[in-house]
């Protein structure tokens, strides 16, 4: 629905996950029935979970966690893991900082650079423990570094940023060409972010088996205030899931839709879904487990930038185990544990047996959804009021 702005500027209404509400249907499933499982490229996950290419997040201990329990782990490739031999020090480090330091601290330590021994060194930890090996690298810097990662032994290389385009224009240097460079690679790969219907159409006919939706609504990112961009998250993923459609008449090929950022709760997953999602990439809620190598801290990829740091070090604590966190159970009532095990409850609660039945499903604006009967839990700072 376009909203007029002011004279000569009309804009859409766009909505998050929090403004949305997933309807139950006519019919509802045993939650033993349900399948969560999905199709990424040549792999099957046995749960739509990437988790994000962050520093306080994943490291290689922990993407092969996140790979034993059913998702995929991925490493950023420009991180501390690929900068210092031995990066735990310095993770310590980011977390001692106080408040108003944490950026410039940041900001100092990522000075170092990537080594690419270091890049081959990590990733093969990965691989060898036999799960699905997948990092990260921006479009800036893929070319320099990918091959070290091929070499030893990546199964899905994430090409990542802010914002990623499949026209990127440069008077000073030759852009990478996201169409000759997909074509050309040994392995499957994922891009993104992007936030609309054209970006992701162009993006998915790259040749990318998955497209990671989101600019702006991640927990530690600060893009939307610092450079005005963004579009709210439901929005967003129903526009995705448009081009796939798009995309799948046109070629016959089904590109993933990756929700990432701005995640928290397992209903939050569901609603991602439910507006077209095939899979989410999360990273605070991971980085609250015990096993996460941030130590209760979680920042983003731009945070560290030399000149315009997007993105902001947030404390989030170590509440649960990697498990409890995934697939419970859970010791609270708020819905920050457990969450696939409520993606897996949602959909039998609805009716849905499959992820991509669940894409289906009807939802309504609904910004009450938050608040409606929530006066004790607000006023007593529990369950749906924390």
């Amino acid at each position: 629905m376009e909203v007029e702005i002011g004279l000569g500027k009309t804009g859409r209404r766009a909505y998050g996950l929090d403004d949305i509400a997933i309807v139950p249907s006519r019919r509802t499933r045993d939650p033993e029935d349900i399948d969560i499982s999905v199709q990424l490229g040549p792999y099957r996950l046995e749960m739509p979970l990437l988790a994000s290419a962050m520093d306080g997040v994943v490291d290689p201990d922990m993407a092969i966690a996140v790979g034993k329990l059913g998702g995929v782990g991925v490493l950023n490739l420009e991180g501390l893991h690929t900068r210092y031999e031995n990066p735990y020090p310095l993770l310590e480090e980011i977390a001692s900082f106080p408040k108003e330091e944490a950026t410039r601290g940041i900001q100092r330590i990522y000075r170092e650079p990537i080594k690419p021994e270091l890049v081959y060194e990590r990733v093969r930890k990965i691989k060898e423990s036999g799960v699905i090996t997948a990092a990260s690298l921006t479009p800036q810097r893929v070319e320099q570094y990918y091959r070290y990662a091929i070499e030893a032994g990546l199964d899905i290389l994430v090409i990542q940023g802010t914002v990623v385009s499949a026209e990127h224009l440069s008077k000073k240097r030759v852009p990478l060409d996201l169409y000759k460079f997909i074509s050309e690679l040994e392995v499957p790969a994922i891009v993104g972010g992007c936030a609309s219907y054209h970006t992701a159409l162009h993006l998915m006919r790259t040749g990318a088996i998955g497209v990671l939706i989101g600019v702006g609504p991640g927990h530690a990112c600060t893009t939307r205030g610092v450079l005005g961009i963004g579009v709210p998250q439901a929005t967003a993923l129903a526009d995705a899931a448009a081009a796939r459609a798009r995309v799948l008449e046109e070629s016959g090929r089904y590109v993933n839709v990756i929700a990432d950022g701005g995640i928290r709760t397992g209903g939050d997953i569901a609603k991602c879904v439910a507006c077209g999602a095939d899979a989410v990439m999360i990273g605070a809620p991971l980085a609250r487990a015990y096993e996460a190598p941030g130590k209760g801290y979680h920042w983003g990829m731009a945070t560290f930038h030399p000149e315009l740091p997007r993105g902001t070090r947030v404390y989030v604590g170590q509440v649960a185990s990697l498990r409890e966190i995934l697939l419970g159970p859970a010791f609270e009532n708020d819905g920050t544990l457990n969450l696939f095990g409520a993606l897996r409850t949602s959909m039998a609660t609805c009716g849905y047996a499959t992820i991509k039945e669940f894409q289906r499903a009807e939802v309504m604006v609904a910004p009450a959804i938050q608040t409606e009967g929530k006066s004790l839990q607000r006023i007593q700072d529990v369950g749906m009021g924390k």
